[in-house]
């Protein structure tokens, strides 16, 4: 299973990003593709996922309303659109993999089996 999250880089407050997650090795469709993020001094926290094949997705408080995540299922890409971006949106991105059944509001606890490396995004005031 291979994860590879690009996209990332300097915006200015409420300026808009794109990430993306190209995922493969996968031997079903059923997983679900989840984005956290960490920054610096803080622990990582989990920010969006969407189910891979039923388009069920669930977002922390934090960024709800700004991101959207959705997926290509042709290209096998989960992106994340991130608008109205803030300082504190200031992170490394990473994307993970859930090849179980999707867990919503459980991944504010837990984390995903599968993570690709991250996209640094930095966000100026």
């Amino acid at each position: 299973v291979q994860l590879q999250a690009s996209g990332g880089g300097l915006v200015q407050a409420g300026g808009s990003l794109r990430l993306s997650c190209a995922a493969s090795g996968f031997t079903s469709d059923d997983y679900a593709i989840g984005w956290f993020r960490q920054a610096p001094g803080k622990e990582r926290e989990f920010v969006a996922a969407i189910d891979w094949s039923g388009g069920r997705t669930y977002y922390a408080d934090s960024v709800k309303d700004r991101f959207t995540i959705s997926r290509d299922n042709s290209k096998n890409t989960v992106y994340l659109q991130m608008s109205s971006l803030k300082p504190e949106d200031t992170a490394v991105y990473y994307c993970a993999a859930d090849p179980q059944r999707f867990k919503g509001s459980d991944y504010l606890k837990v984390g995903m089996p599968y993570w690709g490396k991250g996209t640094l995004v930095t966000v100026s005031s």
